[in-house]
């Protein structure tokens, strides 16, 4: 298809694997919100949670997947125009699948640590699928926010993200598993501290202290997301973190329920040849799994052809390399998160 014709009716079913989990259940409403005619197929073991997410959200339906089998547990027949998996699938089956069917293939829940085995999988078959590596901070509309900020800059020297995020906003059962596996892998986070990648081990390398937008200072840890790598690549910086902090109950403002914010501080160059660091902020009234499924939606569209030009060829991609930030930042706004200087 050429990007003339392709619309939302007249493609295959989108499977989302894990797509009735707390940001599965975002991501197909986000998908659902900017393509109303667009299929879906839901994904997962609990059968009864899934098909009413598919009767609510309309044009869906639930199917059973099994990561145990090669075939997914699937008919013979299944047909599809893009394999999203929003949990960590260690056979890497999925993306077995995808190759074999030549779909694009989302990657959700992968640290910068443990990308290996999907980009070996890749190397072996680099025409068969378009691979999107989406282990960014919120579904990597962090990283392609600070990309639409960094515009303003002829040189970036330092790009520092860091979130907020309430006690209460602790996922679903895939977001926990997450946790368990970065603790058990690599304890250490991934940082590039003054043109060097390093995993940073120390107590002061893995910490640092910020401002949220209402000046309360907060001491946030260093984590291993892909933010860090696919930032600096794109921008050329030679310092990336990122770090993240909790807020508890008793530290909100009141009347407010679990919401979270991203800071994102850049360093750098003005086109007049003056030094400048900005300040800007996203704030989300509902919890980091909103902001991660909308960027996960975003991404399906763009890979798919459904805005942005053409279905995206098989290739290995991140965020920053299929999608427009000022785009992401656009439908951000409109889904109401409050975006601006800090």
């Amino acid at each position: 298809m050429t990007a003339s014709n392709v619309t939302a009716s007249n493609v295959k079913p989108v499977l989302i694997i894990g797509g009735s989990g707390v940001v599965g259940r975002r991501a197909v409403k986000a998908l659902r919100d900017l393509h109303p005619e667009l299929p879906v197929r839901i994904g997962a073991r609990d059968m009864t949670k899934a098909a009413a997410l598919a009767k609510d959200i309309g044009h869906a339906e639930a199917v059973r997947v099994d990561l145990e089998r090669d075939d997914l547990g699937l008919a013979p027949d299944a047909a599809f125009s893009a394999v999203v998996v929003l949990l960590k699938d260690d056979s890497l089956r999925s993306m077995k699948y995808a190759q074999d069917h030549r779909l694009p293939y989302v990657s959700f829940s992968d640290f910068a640590f443990d990308i290996g085995p999907a980009v070996g999988r890749y190397i072996q078959r680099p025409k068969d699928s378009a691979v999107l590596l989406l282990g960014n901070f919120l579904g990597g509309t962090a990283a392609l926010s600070a990309l639409h900020f960094a515009r303003e800059f002829k040189k970036v020297h330092a790009i520092y993200l860091s979130g907020i995020f309430d006690e209460e906003d602790v996922g679903g059962p895939a977001a926990s598993g997450d946790m368990v596996r970065l603790q058990k892998s690599v304890p250490s986070p991934l940082i590039l501290e003054d043109g060097k990648f390093i995993w940073a081990s120390s107590e002061e390398d893995a910490t640092r202290t910020f401002q949220g937008v209402d000046g309360t200072s907060w001491k946030g840890h260093a984590y291993p997301l892909l933010d860090v790598a696919t930032l600096a690549a794109s921008t050329g910086a030679s310092t990336v973190r990122l770090d993240m902090a909790v807020r508890s109950a008793s530290q909100r403002a009141p009347g407010k329920g679990p919401g979270h914010e991203l800071i994102i501080e850049i360093e750098g160059e003005l086109p007049d040849g003056t030094t400048a660091r900005v300040r800007h902020a996203l704030v989300d009234g509902d919890v980091h799994s909103g902001l991660s499924g909308r960027g996960v939606a975003l991404a399906v569209e763009r890979l798919l052809g459904l805005r942005g030009g053409a279905p995206v060829a098989p290739g290995l991609y991140s965020p920053e390399g299929l999608l427009d930030p000022a785009y992401v930042v656009e439908r951000l706004r409109h889904w109401g998160t409050v975006v601006g200087r800090a």
